[in-house]
């Protein structure tokens, strides 16, 4: 149980405050190599292009600071981190959506994803985080990119990030597809497909 009161009060249903920080990801740890790193912008852009961002480039787009909580399908909630890093809307003003735009996939290394709509991608709390507090991210963190969405079951906070795809209808990521919830939050203890009402998700 969390020590603080105010913890309890913030932690949805089934959630519990661990003692330490797990690290939890799928598959092996990447090796980042900045001078070929590069963040990919694509599918229903406004321009109809592909837009690309190198290391350096990312590094100096406008930062901003979050603190949120985070909440595990598996059950645990870290409270009140910090995360600094790049806010989506930054990229959305870069390289801004065709119309019709509602949803995105966040791509990462490997092939893995997760699919979000655009209203939980767009979100103040929502971040491209590089750090955690004062430090850069862990390797096993997701340094040195890694989306974090708070509002929602953290797989959709998706480590090493390489990309951002723009889509017109919903579609499935990684997770999704193997069975866990389309939209996921945590309040309504959105865990599983099976758990879906019509709406919720792609057929």
């Amino acid at each position: 149980m969390p020590e603080n009161p105010e913890e309890e009060t913030r932690l949805p249903p089934g959630q519990y405050v661990p003692r330490g920080r797990p690290v939890v990801h799928y598959g092996r740890v990447p090796a980042f190599r900045p001078g070929t790193w590069r963040f990919q912008v694509f599918g229903a852009t406004a321009s109809g292009r592909v837009h690309e961002f190198s290391w350096e480039e990312f590094s100096a787009l406008p930062r901003t600071t979050v603190v949120a909580d985070f909440h595990c399908v598996t059950k645990f909630s870290l409270m009140g981190n910090e995360w600094g890093g790049v806010s989506p809307s930054v990229l959305l003003d870069r390289v801004p959506p065709a119309p019709g735009v509602r949803h995105v996939m966040v791509w990462a290394e490997y092939g893995y994803s997760a699919n979000m709509r655009m209203s939980d991608f767009d979100r103040p709390a929502t971040l491209f985080a590089t750090h955690l507090g004062e430090n850069p991210l862990s390797p096993e963190g997701g340094h040195p990119v890694r989306i974090v969405v708070p509002h929602l079951y953290a797989w959709k906070s998706v480590k090493w990030v390489r990309a951002v795809e723009y889509l017109t209808e919903d579609r499935r990521g990684f997770w999704e597809d193997r069975g866990y919830h389309n939209v996921a939050d945590p309040w309504k203890e959105q865990r599983y497909s099976y758990q879906e009402d019509p709406g919720d998700g792609p057929p």
